[in-house]
């Protein structure tokens, strides 16, 4: 493996699963400089990793897959690190015929969670199974995290948020790809109304309305950034961010990136999966809630439309006191 000179990663998507691969970008660069690391990227999650200093190139894909193999194939890899692991990221490297190593998603025993509730996950976290992905090139996490990199002059989006100070407002994330990942507009205005801080509603203009409809029934100072933001302006918004309140989506891996505490509110999906908030400095910094004892629960490894059982009682019944009562814990911090 010392040979290798160049290589490229695959992460085609979405904000948090590229945010999770920052640590072993640092890792392979800091380890071993001379290899020089091309990422292949969705084009929407371009910015994500567009100001990431370890990566010394970006592939962006547009939906092409043979103009993207016939790109890639004039670059002459050493190796591929496929850390999508499904059917387009397979025949890229069947195509490009180069050394390669995958991760392994577990997904027969996420199936098994999934649709028979018999846990045989190991209790590892997504980042070192990334690591594992690439044992053999001999670089090891440094624990130090994940990272996010803006665009410069991200932060002069706080010239829009007149009256909020850093460090002394909530950060909501509004949304989720997935309608059964995302907090109920009733749950965030029950909490957000207990805690009665200051807020910033972040998420796509999608999320516009919901939060429109959630500030509505609100008493505290609000503003609302969905669909304002870049992903750069958007992390720093969280980055001085007091407490994040997020599901199981990308901001939530943007709050672990900048060591936020964060009250993490899972629905559908659980922890065990790998996918919980990443801080190995200090893992006292955020918050699991989540409903125990549903029969139903992991319902999918995604997500849905809507419940398949019409009740939602995984978000629906979340412990309401707990969450405000860590909420206050975490406003207390620093």
């Amino acid at each position: 493996m010392n040979k290798i000179q160049k290589i490229l990663v695959i992460r085609f998507s979405s904000i948090g699963d590229i945010v999770l691969t920052t640590p072993l970008l640092r890792a392979i660069k800091k380890e071993r400089p001379e290899i020089e690391i091309h990422f292949l990227v969705k084009r929407q999650f371009y910015p994500v990793v567009e100001h990431n200093p370890n990566i010394d190139k970006i592939h962006k894909y547009r939906g092409y897959l043979n103009d993207t193999i016939e790109s890639l194939r004039a670059e002459k890899y050493d190796f591929i690190v496929d850390l999508q692991n499904n059917i387009r990221s397979h025949r890229i490297k069947r195509k490009l015929g180069v050394r390669s190593a995958k991760v392994n998603k577990l997904n027969i025993k996420k199936w098994l969670y999934v649709n028979f509730k018999i846990n045989k996950l190991p209790d590892i976290h997504i980042v070192d199974r990334y690591f594992e992905t690439l044992s053999t090139l001999g670089v090891k996490n440094d624990f130090k995290g994940l990272e996010v990199y803006s665009e410069p002059n991200a932060e002069k989006i706080f010239e829009k948020l007149i009256g909020f100070e850093k460090k002394n407002y909530v950060v909501v994330a509004t949304g989720a790809a997935h309608y059964t990942k995302q907090i109920p507009s009733k749950i965030l205005i029950e909490i957000l109304n207990k805690i009665n801080k200051p807020v910033i509603f972040t998420g796509s203009s999608g999320d516009m309305p919901k939060a429109k409809k959630v500030i509505k029934k609100l008493t505290c100072s609000t503003f609302n950034a969905c669909g304002i933001c870049t992903i750069g302006q958007t992390s720093e918004i969280v980055k001085h961010s007091k407490v994040v309140i997020t599901p199981d989506t990308g901001v939530m891996h943007i709050a672990a990136a900048h060591y936020r505490p964060t009250i993490s509110m899972w629905g559908n999906t659980v922890p065990a999966f790998g996918m919980y908030p990443y801080m190995p400095q200090n893992q006292d910094l955020y918050y699991i809630a989540e409903v125990d004892n549903l029969k139903c629960r992991p319902c999918s490894k995604i997500g849905y439309k809507k419940c398949p059982k019409k009740h939602f009682n995984c978000m629906k019944n979340q412990d309401i006191d707990k969450i405000v009562d860590k909420i206050e814990h975490f406003w207390q911090l620093e």
